[in-house]
């Protein structure tokens, strides 16, 4: 047996400190340029500002290429650590895991919650120095490869009423395709954080040019929204605003819908705790429901649509330019890069309170909004129109199609929705509980194939994926959607750890050999409930164990007993009536779909974690990532 061959305990490679960041840089930031690093620096200071302690942050772009952050907040801790006997500050800069975010003592609501910004920051720049001024004194502090080079010092005093912090880093280009900063991304980020952070200044300084800008916002969203669609006509002519403050959570938002085109030319940008979300996620998902659901409420109501027309999700944002600002205490976004927030009971949330607040500025202004639901309608209308030319055809050469496969009754490509349901069981209430005009089930036996590493046509060798690529029309590794007969595609599979399995498989078999479909917006996830509330005539749902406990609160405060509410938990989708079922998780009205999402050359931090899950050849990668973060999950049993 070789040396390779080997494999015992002498095989397993512990990496200590920041080597874990160095090794792959991917999982941690994005390496397409350094923006991202100087973003996690900026958001700590960002954080002082939300908690109240920090007016004014100032950033500096260095001819150096070197970014310096500035803020008056309460400065880095220098004080030793109760438990690691070291300076705080050391601990913030070197540690994977160590801040002061975790329990929500310090900040309410924050961006940085991980405990790696800044020390990604420091592993992935050539020198880093931290300064900062508390308690009357001037720290120092400095690194060069995440290594310490010169130990905290005491520079001398300064006025005891002055506090802040300022870092200063100089990016490895190893790590990054590009080396150099983008100015003008930087400037756009800063700008939208002087827009949602009320009371903030920001100034940015770029050598480079010489340029020099400074912002602080008072006129809303709104006006903001009003500027980015100056020239253009829109409805309403000036965005609607609403904020909505709760317990847990602060929504602002702004919308506006282009008359022109479909919306291209718009403004689409969604914030959590100011951390810019451009990959959307379940907020941007609640707003977009709430909205639709909203108009069609309107319709209805006054009768506006023409018979037989329906309006879909996608009427209704088309045209539509949106700013969202979300304020939660524990966010959960889709990689350490932030780009897309995945906190699931985030979507009920919002579309009620964008439901509710919608409707109310609908039928205020009766006029306004039919003038409004006008230009919705007549995106149905042009929908429709354009169906009809390709309307979407039975399947009458190659393949038949798969015996399983119950199909819908309309022929329009863009109405049309499939399920991909784990199971016969499910599948049986699937196709009761399901508007058969539209709405096809497919239902798969057990867990697909994983073709993460395999070819479109060795995937076909497995019927169950052979049947998934007659269904949809198209083929593996089709780069045109020539033949799509469903505009919809939804995964629906159980809310427990198996079904999550099924699910993650079908997300890579799109992602992997499908990426045209997924890029277009095609693909979805079905999110079912893990359990049912009843109390009284109230009936409710939740998705899982914390939004159960959140509902469960909401009853309480509402005056009734807890011991009257009885909870009901889903083993599965087939213990679902074909009601239940109907309600939560198919009728366009009442359930929840997350939209799976792909950047046109393929999003990178996406690619990495799906080959971290599914690659053969990773399965060290997958126990290392294992016992690093094990001692997060929760216990099920």
């Amino acid at each position: 047996m070789t040396d390779q061959e080997v494999y015992d305990g002498s095989s397993i490679e512990v990496l200590e400190g920041l080597e874990p960041v160095r090794r792959r840089p991917g999982m941690y930031t994005d390496t397409q340029n350094p923006n991202h690093l100087a973003m996690e620096v900026i958001d700590n200071s960002v954080d002082e500002a939300l908690a109240g302690f920090a007016h004014l942050i100032t950033v500096t772009l260095h001819a150096d290429n070197s970014i310096e952050v500035t803020d008056d907040g309460r400065g880095m801790p220098v004080d030793p650590h109760p438990v690691e006997k070291v300076p705080a500050i050391e601990l913030i800069l070197t540690r994977l895991h160590a801040g002061g975010k975790f329990s929500g003592d310090s900040y309410r609501f924050s961006g940085g919650l991980h405990g790696v910004g800044v020390s990604v920051v420091n592993a992935l720049s050539s020198r880093l120095e931290a300064r900062v001024r508390r308690d009357g004194h001037r720290y120092y502090i400095a690194y060069e490869q995440g290594e310490k080079v010169e130990g905290l010092r005491d520079e001398g005093t300064c006025p005891r009423a002055e506090f802040g912090t300022t870092v200063r880093f100089w990016p490895d280009g190893r790590y990054f395709d590009e080396d150099l900063f983008n100015p003008e991304l930087l400037r756009h980020d800063l700008k939208a954080k002087a827009l949602l952070c009320e009371g903030l200044t920001v100034a940015f300084c770029n050598e480079l040019d010489g340029s020099s800008e400074r912002w602080s916002y008072g006129g809303g969203l709104g006006s903001y929204l009003g500027d980015a669609c100056a020239g253009r006509a829109t409805e309403p002519p000036r965005p609607f605003e609403c904020q909505v403050e709760g317990e847990d959570f602060e929504l602002s938002f702004a919308v506006a819908w282009e008359l022109e085109g479909r919306g291209d030319q718009g403004l689409h940008e969604s914030y959590v705790n100011l951390i810019p979300t451009p990959d959307g996620g379940t907020h941007v998902n609640g707003l977009r429901t709430g909205l639709l659901l909203a108009i069609r409420e309107f319709c209805e109501i006054h009768n506006l649509l023409p018979r037989d027309l329906r309006l879909t999700p996608e009427d209704v944002w088309g045209r539509c330019s949106h700013v969202l600002a979300l304020m939660i205490r524990d966010p959960q976004f889709a990689g350490q890069t932030k780009g897309k927030l995945s906190n699931r009971e985030v979507a009920s949330l919002v579309e009620g309170a964008v439901r509710d607040r919608f409707s109310l500025f609908l039928n205020s202004d009766v006029a306004a909004g039919k003038a409004l639901a006008g230009v919705i309608i007549e995106s149905a209308k042009e929908r429709e129109s354009s169906a009809k030319k390709v309307s979407r055809k039975k399947v009458g050469r190659g393949p038949a199609l798969p015996g399983k496969l119950t199909d819908c009754s309309s022929t329009d490509p863009a109405r049309g929705e499939l399920f991909i349901v784990e199971g016969d069981s499910a599948g049986g209430s699937a196709r009761q509980a399901r508007d058969s005009s539209y709405q096809a089930i497919l239902p798969l036996r057990g867990k697909i194939l994983n073709t993460w590493e395999i070819s479109g046509p060795k995937a076909l060798t497995s019927e169950e994926i052979k049947a998934i690529s007659v269904a949809i029309g198209l083929e593996p590794d089709r780069e045109d959607l020539e033949g799509l007969r469903y505009h919809k595609i939804c995964i629906l599979a159980d809310a427990d750890v198996d079904g999550l399995h099924i699910g993650t498989l079908l997300c890579a078999l799109f992602v992997r050999h499908f990426p045209s479909l997924v890029r277009a917006g095609h693909v979805f996830v079905a999110c079912p409930p893990l359990y049912r509330l009843d109390c009284g005539k109230v009936k409710d749902y939740a998705l899982d164990d914390e939004e159960l406990e959140r509902k469960r609160r909401d009853l309480v405060r509402r005056g009734h007993r807890k011991d009257s509410i009885r909870i009901q938990r889903f083993k599965g989708l087939g213990e679902m009536n074909p009601e239940q079922l109907g309600e939560t998780t198919m009728d366009p009205k009442s359930r929840r779909l997350m939209q799976l999402t792909l950047g046109a050359e393929g999003d990178e931090s996406t690619m990495e974690l799906m080959d971290l899950l599914l690659s053969k050849k990773r399965a060290s990668d997958r126990r290392d990532w294992l016992e690093r973060n094990g001692a997060r999950a929760e216990d099920l049993s």
